[in-house]
């Protein structure tokens, strides 16, 4: 019995002695020869285009070509590509087509159209000369005979002829009377008691094409909504049910960023009874009323963050393009909204501002928050002067910010100053938004 451990092992790198078997693939030749060139004998194969056309796929098409003794004997041709042919089709239910040659002038006529049929296995490719047609559609019912159609020009160029005679050398009257002959023979009106208008085959077939496209076109009330979701406005709650769910500072600026506003210092100055310094009017006329009330802190934050908003506007520059305003650079800019922390002046730059310019979408943006912070500090009934000299903008503006988000604006004699007039506005349920303006109809 021989010693098994006298045999000598293989190491993992050596080959075996025995060879491998190699797998064939069956895949396909790297390159394609051009194995023969067919002439077609009967009917060549057809690329047809279809422009301004959508074709079904069930329609079926009946060739047709000349007969062969049509053509004179020199002309006569034995492929069938250089034949004339045409395609037909009456398989639709109102309308015919029509396939034709059509020959283009210049260089690509000249230019021939092949179909090469290639095999995977041996990687030969043969090539067969098509015919290169246009398919065309002409609605059956109006299809009318050759002296017909000349007849109706013919009438046709006359009375356009009539028309323009009578409107270069006819009285005021007699343009007035061709006017109306135009607009009857267009849209003709029937009189009460008149038999309806039958409708033919091409007026039902536009009729329920008509249908299909506006059956899935927005309503008037879905434009509606799509214009008051894009306008730079902020977000409303419509489902409110009392005026102080309609805009929430916790939603139009955010829990977390109205945290972060600093109000402990304007509260300290307003307890120690000394003043604040402060570019707004607005803020002015309200922060010492507003701070020294303890259960006014949410009121408070938006004042200062409205304080914050403001100094961000003001301190912008026009920029290079009209319409625009350019933005402080980012260290600036903190310097001039200390002290607001980091994150408060990152929002407000984002808000309102796009890679530092401000558009007009932006500014909109920016007026539209104002008038709702505006009304959340003076508890929804605003006396629009301190505003309007903040924001540098006339009364005729204001209103229109204030209407965009809801409010209603009107003049008020104001007793206390000798009956001047003041611009008071008011957000009350339900709120009162712009319609879309509609295009009145021309008169006839």
């Amino acid at each position: 019995m021989a010693d098994v451990s006298s045999k000598k092992r293989k190491r993992d790198g050596e080959s075996s002695g025995k060879p491998k078997k190699k797998v064939v693939l069956h895949a396909p030749a790297s390159t394609a020869s051009v194995s023969s060139v067919l002439q077609p004998k009967h009917c060549p194969p057809v690329i047809a285009t279809t422009p301004g056309l959508e074709i079904p796929a069930n329609v079926a098409f009946h060739p047709y070509q000349p007969r062969a003794g049509s053509r004179p004997k020199s002309t006569k041709s034995k492929h069938a590509g250089d034949k004339e042919l045409l395609l037909h089709s009456t398989s639709h239910r109102s309308l015919d087509y029509t396939a034709r040659e059509e020959c283009k002038r210049g260089l690509n006529q000249q230019v021939k159209h092949y179909v090469g049929v290639y095999d995977p296995q041996t990687g030969n490719l043969e090539v067969v000369e098509a015919k290169r047609m246009v398919i065309r559609g002409m609605v059956r019912a109006k299809q009318a005979s050759a002296s017909t159609m000349v007849e109706n020009q013919a009438k046709q160029n006359m009375m356009e002829r009539k028309t323009d005679l009578g409107q270069t050398f006819g009285t005021k009257k007699a343009k007035k009377a061709i006017r109306e002959n135009v607009l009857n023979a267009i849209a003709p009106q029937r009189k009460p008691g008149d038999s309806p208008t039958k409708i033919d085959d091409a007026g039902k077939a536009i009729l329920s094409s008509v249908g299909e496209v506006t059956t899935n076109m927005a309503t008037r009330e879905e434009l509606q909504a799509a214009v008051d979701e894009a306008k730079p406005v902020p977000k409303a709650n419509f489902n409110a049910l009392e005026i102080h769910d309609v805009y929430d500072p916790s939603v139009i600026v955010g829990t977390d960023i109205l945290n972060l506003v600093p109000i402990r210092e304007w509260q300290e100055k307003v307890r120690h009874k000394e003043g604040i310094q402060t570019i707004s009017r607005f803020v002015a006329a309200r922060v010492n009323a507003i701070a020294g009330n303890d259960d006014a802190i949410t009121r408070l934050r938006v004042l200062r963050y409205f304080s914050f908003v403001l100094t961000f506007y003001l301190k912008t520059t026009p920029g290079k393009q009209r319409g625009t305003r350019q933005v402080p650079p980012r260290d600036k800019l903190r310097e001039l909204l200390s002290p607001a922390p980091e994150a408060v002046v990152e929002s407000i730059r984002r808000k309102f501002s796009d890679a530092g310019v401000m558009r007009k979408f932006h500014i909109d943006l920016l007026m539209a928050y104002c008038c709702v912070f505006a009304f959340i500090i003076d508890n929804f009934e605003v006396d629009t002067q301190n505003l309007r000299d903040d924001l540098r903008v006339d009364q005729k503006t204001m209103t229109q910010y204030f209407r965009e988000i809801g409010g209603r604006v009107k003049p008020v004699s104001n007793k206390a100053e000798g009956g001047r007039t003041i611009h008071v506005a008011r957000l009350i349920l339900p709120l009162d938004f712009p319609k879309q303006r509609q295009m009145a109809q021309r008169r006839k």
